[in-house]
């Protein structure tokens, strides 16, 4: 019996002995020379890094990069096969995140879904978002995306000056509907978008690579804020006021519309609702106030830069605008306003919504996620605790894939006057992998593709023009951060006639009768 028992522990201690042996004789991927003890920490750039690793990748011939990056082990994948292997096939082992105490400890960011470590509670969440933003379920909540379109249409009739604000506020207002069931023509709806936009700023700004050292040295969160040194204990006070008033602002004002029997369908009123209950238990309000603040956060800044970027295209192609023009006049009913109806028979006006998607991707290195064990792929050893990164910049510029993969070509999704299902849907990168894929990426591009048909259907966007007469070229530098996007440029985004300015505003009154 006592055999029985020593061979029971000594078996599986001999195989986990092999296989942790197996795994150290692995080498790493390859990877660029570095340092000693430092590895790759001063040769990793910290703008626009998704460029030099794909230049890395090529130099060494693969499409699994290792680096060393103060300690941290990174893996950067840069073909979609290696990241559907690994991240979706693999999910199970490969769907976490990389812990940072600044967001988590400090700031208190440790809500977010995106940031959340895979287990219990980011399942709960994705259960919740999955039954409203799921592919079934967002075709439900178009209304409210064309109502958000067209009240941005009409702003933009008043004044297009400063169309990357009007943008923002369209994106923000959109989703304080969808999650919340708030109109923010309102004052204090008004206010709750002003509460989003200063949370959202600061969950940008902390995210953006390297900004603090305590992420790579987390002993140092425990250094008081008087200590110098310490600025960042203040910086993450300060944003951690802003964004528990994010999350539980509109969240309460929810609820109180809900005690009183007038609140709109919304995230938060089903989520609390039945349907909430039947998919969790006690804790189900404070994970609906989560997760609903975490859509928000998600969804603003991304769908701007999409948007933007796309004008950006339209400045630098005119033939593009002209051709969708054509295309929507041609299929949109006189006194009619483009809607989702018209989207099978608008295939060029889908292919320049695709192209947006891809050309200046929001996300050029997704989000990255955490291994917390071994493994080998192809012959290589991952080692645990690793960073792995895809390069989603580098597959929506693969020049295979994508020939002249720089240039703004809509029509790289055309054959002829028939949309091109054999060109590679940029969606299979821009979304991310696997089980940490965007949830809300069908309602997003329904707003995406309505936004960018309604604009061209209602406006000529041109350059701006200097006092010479002399067209502006628009050249803006794109942020990078948590998400990239172009920063304001000028522009000129003027309603085609008298009788489009006519139909955007009959439109808004009619989504203000139907709402009473």
């Amino acid at each position: 019996m006592h055999l029985i028992n020593l061979l029971a522990i000594l078996v599986p201690t001999c195989v986990l002995y092999r296989l942790k042996k197996r795994f150290t004789q692995l080498p790493l991927p390859p990877q660029p020379k570095g340092l000693p003890l430092v590895g790759h920490t001063f040769s990793t750039p910290s703008t626009n890094e998704w460029i030099t690793f794909h230049e890395w990748s090529k130099e060494l011939g693969t499409n699994i990069l290792y680096l060393n990056v103060t300690g941290q082990s990174m893996i950067v994948l840069s073909s979609a096969k290696v990241a559907i292997d690994l991240l979706e096939k693999r999910s199970s082992i490969y769907s976490s995140r990389p812990y940072f105490p600044f967001h988590v400890d400090l700031m208190g960011a440790g809500f977010n879904t995106v940031l959340l470590n895979y287990g219990e509670t980011w399942r709960r969440h994705r259960r919740l978002q999955h039954a409203f933003f799921g592919s079934s379920a967002s075709s439900n909540y178009r209304t409210k995306i064309a109502r958000t379109v067209h009240s941005l249409l009409g702003r933009l009739i008043e004044d297009s000056k400063d169309f990357k604000a009007q943008v923002q506020l369209f994106a923000g207002d959109t989703l304080i509907s969808l999650c919340y069931g708030l109109d923010i023509a309102t004052r204090e709806g008004r206010r709750y978008h002003e509460v989003f936009l200063e949370g959202d700023k600061a969950l940008l700004e902390s995210a953006i690579s390297g900004s603090f050292l305590v992420d790579f040295l987390p002993f140092l969160k425990y250094i008081p804020e008087w200590m110098p040194g310490a600025g960042f204990q203040t910086k993450a006070r300060l944003w951690r006021g802003v964004i528990q008033e994010m999350i539980k602002l509109p969240f309460n004002a929810t609820k109180e519309n809900m005690e009183t029997g007038n609140c709109p369908p919304c995230f938060v009123c089903t989520s609390l609702g039945s349907t909430g209950q039947k998919l969790q238990g006690p804790d189900l309000e404070d994970n609906v106030l989560s997760a609903a603040g975490s859509l928000f956060s998600a969804g603003v800044e991304t769908t701007v830069s999409i948007i933007c970027s796309c004008i950006l295209g339209l400045l630098e192609r005119p033939e593009v605008l002209q051709r969708a023009h054509e295309e929507l006049d041609r299929v949109v009913q006189p006194g009619q306003l483009p809607d989702f109806n018209d989207q099978p028979s608008l295939p060029f006006v889908t292919a320049i919504a695709k192209e947006s998607l891809r050309w200046r991707n929001v996300a050029p290195l997704g989000v990255a996620h955490y291994i917390e064990v071994e493994d080998e792929y192809e012959g290589y050893r991952i080692p645990k605790k690793s960073v792995v990164m895809v390069n989603q910049w580098a597959l929506l510029h693969d020049e295979e894939i994508y020939p002249d993969p720089f240039a703004f070509k809509p029509e790289r999704f055309m054959n002829g006057d028939v949309y091109n299902h054999e060109t590679k849907d940029p969606e299979f990168a821009c979304w991310g992998f696997g089980r940490r894929i965007c949830p809300g990426r069908y309602l997003a591009f329904d707003a995406i593709w309505l936004t960018i048909a309604s604009l061209i259907h209602a406006f000529n966007i041109e350059k701006e023009i200097d006092e010479n007469g002399t067209p502006i070229e628009p050249n803006p530098s794109y942020e990078t951060g948590a998400v990239y996007g172009p920063e304001s440029f000028p522009c000129r985004i003027k309603s085609r006639s008298g009788d489009f300015a006519k139909l955007v505003q009959a439109a808004i009154v009619q989504h203000a009768e139907n709402s009473d």
